[in-house]
């Protein structure tokens, strides 16, 4: 049986965390499979952070409490590096988001999965596969 790791778009960590009955049936599946580990990023709680700050009224989070959830779940949690960094500056401009470009580099660069409802990704190849 081959361990596959999923980095979870924030989409998908929101819908976890708020409203796991919004998660396609195929996920909620693909997450509960022991051959299936489940990590979070630093880039979906920067996200959070940045649109609760500018007073987004669909991200009234606290993303302290977020990612002791998620923590608390089960979930690992990816920090970012500056190789992160250097593969987001050799992405193609297929997709203009700086969030979900850093998510794809860091499943690149880690040799991980992006899990996102997000279809436009998976114009990135491999590293991505639709929620």
């Amino acid at each position: 049986m081959k361990l596959v790791v999923y980095l979870l778009d924030t989409q998908l960590v929101l819908w976890l965390a708020f409203e796991p009955l919004r998660l396609p049936a195929r996920t909620s599946r693909l997450l509960a499979d022991r051959a299936t580990l489940a990590a979070f990023s630093l880039v979906s709680l920067w996200e959070v952070a940045i649109k609760t700050s500018m007073g987004r009224p669909d991200f009234r989070l606290d993303t302290r409490e977020l990612r002791e959830g998620l923590l608390n779940q089960g979930f690992s949690e990816l920090g970012i590096r500056a190789e992160h960094l250097y593969r987001v500056a050799a992405l193609p401009w297929v997709h203009r988001d700086p969030f979900d470009r850093l998510l794809v580099a860091q499943a690149m660069e880690e040799g991980l999965v992006l899990l996102t409802p997000d279809r436009a990704l998976k114009r990135y190849g491999r590293a991505v596969q639709v929620a």
